[in-house]
């Protein structure tokens, strides 16, 4: 077991850091922490978090990234004080930029992303939850796409939740802007797991330690070839999936992997 490590963020506030990094046994930890606006999604947020997922892209001694939050709130969505003050087509355009390579930042990284849902988390706070790989709720989370209730249909948290949900279920939560539990979240398919609040932080280190505990090569060309083979045909996507699977059976690991399977025994992972 190595011993936990807090990494500085780039970016901080006057008073507190508007992103803690937190860095223990393969798990890189970045907390939202805007807790008095219930962490909205402030360009300079948006700024730091991406320049810190771009550092951790290349840090192979991170296997999993939590992404977690200070305060009652997940995160709200987008800072709409901060885009009032700034009522410019080309200032909007720069943020919703901004904001989807964010969330195809969290695609693209190789490592597993797992959303720590504890609070709310509605509008683009929805669409980070989607965007992450994997999520655990809090049975006290709340999820919704709620521009619609302040003249705003959520067309950026509707790519992800669209890839997350039914069609039906994303339409509903879209047009309506109402609430839902955890549990139907669960249901929807946009959380993995809810838990307890107490549980929370175990069922996290729980489904990180399972994703750590394999192959690093399998994990990170698993997630590059799942993400691009989702938004194939099926013909092209079989052709794509099985390039990458024939590609991934000439590593190291793969030989490794079969040969402690055909011999009983547990594997030693070349990469980890």
């Amino acid at each position: 077991m190595t011993s936990a490590k807090t990494v500085p963020a780039a970016a901080s506030t006057t008073q507190d850091e508007l992103l803690l990094r937190s860095d223990a046994d393969g798990i890189a930890t970045l907390t939202l922490n805007r807790p008095g606006q219930y962490n909205a999604l402030s360009e300079e947020l948006l700024t730091v978090i991406q320049n810190t997922l771009e550092e951790i892209e290349h840090d192979s001694s991170v296997r999993v990234v939590v992404i977690a939050a200070n305060g009652p709130a997940f995160c709200a969505g987008h800072d709409l004080k901060q885009m009032r003050a700034n009522p410019r087509k080309d200032y909007y355009d720069s943020l919703f930029a901004m904001c989807s390579r964010f969330m195809l930042t969290l695609a693209r990284i190789p490592q597993p992303v797992i959303a720590r849902v504890h609070g709310l988390a509605t509008a683009a706070g929805c669409q980070l939850v989607a965007a992450c790989d994997l999520a655990i709720a809090a049975e006290s989370a709340k999820f919704a796409t709620s521009g619609i209730n302040y003249g705003l249909f959520c067309s950026t948290p509707s790519v992800a939740l669209a890839r997350n949900v039914s069609r039906k279920q994303a339409a509903e939560m879209l047009f309506t802007g109402e609430f839902i539990d955890a549990a139907t979240a669960k249901q929807f398919g946009l959380v993995n797991r809810v838990v307890a609040l107490d549980d929370l932080d175990a069922e996290i280190k729980a489904m990180a330690g399972a994703i750590i505990s394999k192959s690093a090569v399998a994990v990170a060309t698993g997630k590059k070839m799942f993400y691009k083979q989702i938004e194939l045909g099926m013909a092209q996507a079989y052709d794509y999936a099985a390039e990458v699977m024939a590609c991934n059976m000439m590593a190291d690991d793969a030989s490794e992997g079969i040969d402690a399977f055909i011999e009983k025994r547990s594997p030693e992972w070349r990469h980890r």
